[in-house]
């Protein structure tokens, strides 16, 4: 790869870490879009699912104390379906397509969260534990882009920020590594081939963006920080919809 190509990418990495320890999640919603414009549909997700996983399991240690383990049991248990599931349908889908129902879907999810929100709607129980799960592990085995349905399933549930950010690291890191194991197994002839210094300058960039993270987690409020995760993935969802109607047309 390109050693240009290869800075820009760790550039956005650390930007992605940045946003993953101060909001809790963010990593692959700003960093998947672009990655895949750079390195393409398959490169650009299988890059970002990889770093996920190191950057979460980096902070998981850092906020161990705060995780709610039964909605992480809950959440993960059918996360690792949905990621099953979206390894096989993104190894058969047109990227364009793919990106573009992805981004829809999640666009969907985010407006409906808002205005339940609004309506001083309330979710609770498994169910819908279970339900975003899926969803998320389905969106990030497709689209590198997991965050959207858990984001709103906080927001419904009126889970309180420090502990969803807790509890997504962990999180994230099981469903990202079980997509990535599911697309070695499902199309082994889309695997990522780096060498190994393009990889530690990649670890390098999660590292810096965690540390400059946790430095400015000290100065954002947790209802700035709610508001930072809707943006993200907003932006993220949107970024994916452009990404696919550009492809498409």
């Amino acid at each position: 790869m390109d050693p240009q190509i290869v800075a820009v990418a760790a550039g956005l990495v650390l930007i992605g870490a940045v946003a993953q320890r101060v909001a809790g999640l963010g990593f692959a919603m700003l960093a998947s879009p672009f990655l895949v414009l750079l390195l393409g549909p398959h490169d650009g997700v299988l890059l970002v699912n990889i770093c996920g996983v190191v950057s979460s399991l980096l902070i998981t240690p850092r906020v161990w104390k705060d995780i709610n383990w039964s909605a992480f049991r809950w959440l993960t248990a059918f996360s690792v379906v949905g990621s099953v599931g979206g390894a096989i349908i993104a190894s058969r889908m047109e990227s364009s397509l793919l990106s573009l129902v992805v981004g829809i879907v999640v666009l969907i999810a985010l407006l409906l969260s808002l205005g339940l929100s609004k309506a001083n709607a309330h979710v609770s129980g498994p169910a819908p534990r279970a339900v975003a799960g899926a969803l998320s592990g389905l969106t990030n085995a497709m689209a590198g882009v997991g965050g959207p349905a858990v984001s709103a399933y906080a927001v419904l549930s009126r889970w309180p920020q420090r502990s969803f950010a807790a509890t997504m690291q962990p999180f994230f890191a099981v469903i990202g590594f079980v997509t990535v194991v599911s697309k070695a197994i499902v199309a082994p002839e889309q695997q990522l081939m780096l060498p190994w210094w393009d990889w530690g300058l990649f670890v390098l960039a999660i590292a810096i963006g965690i540390f400059g993270g946790e430095r400015l987690q000290r100065f954002v409020k947790d209802h700035h920080a709610r508001i930072f995760i809707l943006a993200i993935a907003f932006a993220g969802a949107l970024a994916a919809v452009a990404k696919g109607w550009v492809g498409l047309a």
